[in-house]
């Protein structure tokens, strides 16, 4: 199947532009059977999380508030949709009332990871638990992030990333730099933060998917087969990995 890039009207930090990727995201079906398999993820954990509020940050274009009415949904961006908009270095939340923080692809966008932290510490409760799905530093994650895609993917990078624009401003090795990197870093300055785990995935199947830059390269009935060849390979190696899970529990 050819592939072709999608042409987008609006400028990369336009709400517009995030507008345009979830129409993208309802209408390619492995795009979507991505983002229901990832947001599975999270609300199977919700159920053992304390009471008090859920929070997904960077929701952009996504469709979480479908499947789960109760969870704040939230971006940087006014988008049409959201509950909130407001920066994830400042959230509008008492002290300790979160129970929850879900993101996707969002971690690498923040441009200074220490004093998130310090925000999320600051509004989740005991138990809490901080939810990501990231770009991966694997062998094949730096293959494709460095060479075919737009963002930037620095493992040699500290825990800020040049200000920019909301979507523009990133650093894919961020989540590996901060979780496995500096592990003993983030141990000290946030001994209340336990990594829990960090599972590595996805080979190919966003690469089939095309993402919201390319077209679908297989029929949607293949997913299932797809996820079960990505199984086998993540099995083997996690260096067959292009996205990493990663759960963070506030003791």
């Amino acid at each position: 199947m050819e592939i072709l890039k999608h042409k987008f009207k609006n400028d990369l930090d336009a709400p517009e532009r995030t507008l345009e990727h979830k129409n993208l995201i309802m209408k390619k079906s492995f795009l979507k059977r991505i983002y229901l398999d990832w947001y599975s993820w999270f609300l199977r954990e919700k159920p053992n999380l304390p009471k008090g509020i859920i929070i997904e940050l960077g929701s952009g274009g996504g469709f979480l508030k479908d499947l789960d009415s109760s969870i704040v949904c939230s971006d940087i961006l006014d988008i049409p949709g959201n509950d909130l908009s407001f920066s994830a270095l400042k959230m509008p939340f008492a002290d300790d009332e979160v129970s929850g923080i879900f993101m996707i692809d969002t971690f690498h966008h923040i441009p200074d990871i220490e004093k998130f932290l310090s925000e999320a510490s600051r509004v989740m409760k005991k138990n809490a638990k901080l939810m990501m799905i990231e770009p991966a530093n694997s062998l094949w994650g730096r293959l494709i992030y460095k060479n075919f895609h737009h963002e930037p993917f620095y493992p040699q990078g500290s825990w800020q990333i040049v200000p920019s624009g909301p979507l523009s401003g990133a650093n894919g090795a961020l989540p590996w730099i901060v979780f496995e990197r500096d592990i003993v870093k983030l141990n000290q300055l946030f001994p209340e933060l336990n990594v829990i785990s960090i599972k590595y995935h996805s080979p190919f199947k966003y690469l089939i998917s095309g993402g919201v830059s390319y077209r679908q390269l297989l029929p949607g009935k293949l997913y299932p087969l797809v996820n079960i060849i990505e199984k086998l390979l993540t099995g083997i190696s996690k260096h067959f990995s292009m996205f990493v899970s990663i759960q963070v529990e506030k003791l």
